[in-house]
């Protein structure tokens, strides 16, 4: 029989971050357009904040799914990266990830990456520890969560692949 999480619940709320960056020029190509890899680190960086702020402990990335890059953002644009703890396993988290920039000149908002991110909960033993079950209640986290569990089952079958794999 498998043991009950002992944790008391928490909200998604609780490990809502909100980060911002200005693309400087050491942060952009010659087309002027940020390097993907900045916007990928950008991405680790708030989602392990969010994770962090989750679980009160160290956290690792364990896994990016799939990056899309739905609008280029350009030299002198603010970007702003909001991450929110979307699922919890026993010692892991999925973190969603939005990424909008802003010119701030003409004041126009684009929308320019989704990402979603595991991250893994560690103790003071360097190894993974319990965190505390979601509970989502609003009617967007409870969205984001169905999605995620979709996520997760596809996760949980493309490491099963892998691993079939290599034997």
């Amino acid at each position: 029989m498998k043991k009950a999480n002992s944790l008391k619940t928490k909200s998604p709320a609780d490990s809502a971050v909100i980060m911002t960056e200005l693309v400087l020029p050491q942060h952009t190509n010659a087309l002027g357009t940020i390097f993907g890899g900045t916007v990928m680190s950008w991405i680790d960086i708030a989602g392990a904040i969010s994770a962090g702020k989750y679980a009160r402990c160290s956290v690792v990335t364990a896994s990016i799914d799939a990056l899309h890059f739905i609008a280029p953002i350009k030299l002198g644009h603010a970007v702003q990266l909001k991450a929110c703890v979307n699922l919890t396993g026993k010692s892991s988290m999925e973190v969603g990830v939005r990424v909008d920039s802003e010119n701030l000149i003409t004041g126009e908002r684009f929308h320019n990456v989704s990402a979603y991110l595991t991250f893994v909960a560690l103790g003071s033993d360097g190894k993974p520890r319990e965190v505390h079950p979601l509970e989502p209640k609003t009617e967007a986290e409870k969205r984001r969560y169905k999605s995620a569990i979709k996520r997760r089952a596809s996760r949980v079958a493309l490491a099963k692949d892998i691993k079939n794999e290599d034997h």
